[in-house]
């Protein structure tokens, strides 16, 4: 039970920073202070932002719907917010540190890691 409330809340989030980016990407994007304009920008941001959070999205919905998803959805959340993990402190050695806004988006990333992790250990809930 544990796996599918935590597979259905992050499903959640990735619903709603999906259809936020794909419905207003350059809103969403000067919001956290990323400079992107003109239709290739929305074009861009709509896909990567928004079409993968989505897709993100289906698959912890999946997860969290159907027993037999819930350990690829755990796998996916490992590897993708473990590569979100891996490349921000990599960037903030070469490029500087970020804004204080994106260190929600540190945690969150790293929360959702430890979360993955932790599940596919101890494999509870599914």
């Amino acid at each position: 039970m544990v796996t599918r409330i935590f597979l259905g809340l992050v499903a959640l989030s990735f619903f709603a920073f999906g259809f936020w980016s794909l419905t207003s990407p350059l809103q969403m994007t000067s919001q956290l202070g990323v400079n992107v304009s003109g239709p290739n920008g929305a074009f861009e941001m709509s896909g990567i932002y928004g079409g993968v959070s989505l897709g993100a999205g289906a698959m912890c919905l999946a997860g969290a719907l159907l027993d037999r998803m819930g350990r690829p959805a755990l796998w996916f959340l490992a590897t993708y917010m473990g590569g979100y993990c891996f490349a921000r402190p990599i960037s903030w050695i070469l490029h500087g540190a970020p804004r204080s806004d994106f260190h929600a988006f540190i945690a969150f990333e790293a929360a959702i890691l430890a979360g993955a992790v932790a599940l596919l250990v101890t494999r509870r809930g599914v």
